[in-house]
């Protein structure tokens, strides 16, 4: 080979990283915030990275994602939001209440995309469903307003019971006021007495349970929270450990072994905003997406976990089931 031409192909060989890292530099940039860890939310952040490439842009080819996890600790929040600021991210995606709130407090110009349990015009995150105002918009998952059917559902489940108990997160004080101002109304109406315990970390849960194992209540409504989401392999052993039959917010409790879930597909949540926030790096305006109220609602039921606690699930409930773990 001549000296020019080996020169030639060794001076293109030594461009192409420069000229990839260029690329990768003009790529727009989505920061994902929450409060959790991620290695409990996997399968949701995929649903999330679907979501942005049925959107037409694929991680680490055509979009980078910042990740800022706060691992549990809600305080770090604004600091991990003022990061993404600095980062100069095009959108900003966040899963929880907690995680919005602070995004919201961060900025009021960069887009916001976020997921919520709760009604998001409460919340004051948007003026209105149809047309969000400001900078964020997003979906609405409910699965801190189906208490009324969840309760239902586990007394189906455990007829002969009048005595349940509630877990909810204090930390996680608008959800949670909503939550428990609808555990009384529908334990009115069923006859039922609930007592309410607060767990906010992995230890006030094992105290909680400790409790329950002092009282033994009936049966026991577990609040969809993030928290108790990361957490949900302990809570699914303590309630094994409890003998206590619980029903959850969202289907991965049943997954990791526990025994009923009634709410929203919150994996398909995380990719619907992971479709927003695709639209809006082509330019589509929060204010011009209206918030998506989720209509995809599922009941998961374990018969093996029914079977540890020597339950018999009824046949109705098997029927209307949209997935039996065997």
């Amino acid at each position: 080979m001549r000296r020019r031409e080996f020169l030639s192909l060794l001076g293109g060989a030594a461009a192409w990283p420069l000229t990839a890292r260029a690329q990768q530099a003009t790529m727009p940039v989505v920061g994902l915030l929450d409060q959790r860890s991620p290695d409990a939310l996997a399968d949701r952040v995929r649903g999330f990275r679907q979501g942005l490439r049925e959107s037409g842009f694929v991680e680490g080819q055509s979009v980078a994602i910042e990740y800022r996890w706060a691992e549990g600790q809600n305080n770090r929040l604004p600091d991990l939001a003022a990061d993404l600021l600095r980062r100069q991210v095009a959108v900003i995606a966040t899963m929880t209440t907690p995680a919005v709130m602070a995004a919201k407090a961060a900025t009021t110009t960069i887009p916001i995309t976020f997921a919520v349990g709760y009604d998001p015009v409460a919340l004051g995150l948007v003026a209105s469903l149809a047309r969000p105002g400001g900078n964020l918009t997003g979906i609405n998952f409910f699965n801190n307003e189906l208490v009324t059917k969840q309760l239902e559902l586990l007394r189906e489940l455990v007829p002969v019971g009048s005595r349940v108990a509630a877990l909810v997160n204090p930390a996680n004080v608008r959800n949670t006021s909503v939550a428990l101002a609808d555990l009384e109304s529908a334990g009115r109406a069923r006859g039922l007495q609930v007592q309410v315990l607060n767990a906010s970390t992995s230890r006030e849960i094992d105290a909680a349970f400790a409790t329950f194992s002092r009282e033994r209540p009936d049966a026991l409504f577990v609040s969809g929270d993030g928290l108790f989401t990361s957490r949900r392999v302990q809570l699914v052993l303590l309630t094994t450990l409890s003998r206590l039959p619980a029903i959850f917010a969202n289907r991965e409790f049943v997954e990791a072994g526990g025994l009923m879930s009634y709410g929203a597909d919150v994996t398909d949540a995380w990719r619907q905003v992971g479709i927003y926030a695709g639209r809006i790096l082509k330019g589509a305006k929060p204010d011009d997406l209206p918030v998506v109220q989720s209509s995809k609602f599922e009941l998961v039921i374990n018969v093996q976990a029914a079977r540890v606690l020597g339950l018999t699930v009824p046949p109705s409930l098997l029927a209307t089931a949209d997935e039996v773990i065997e």
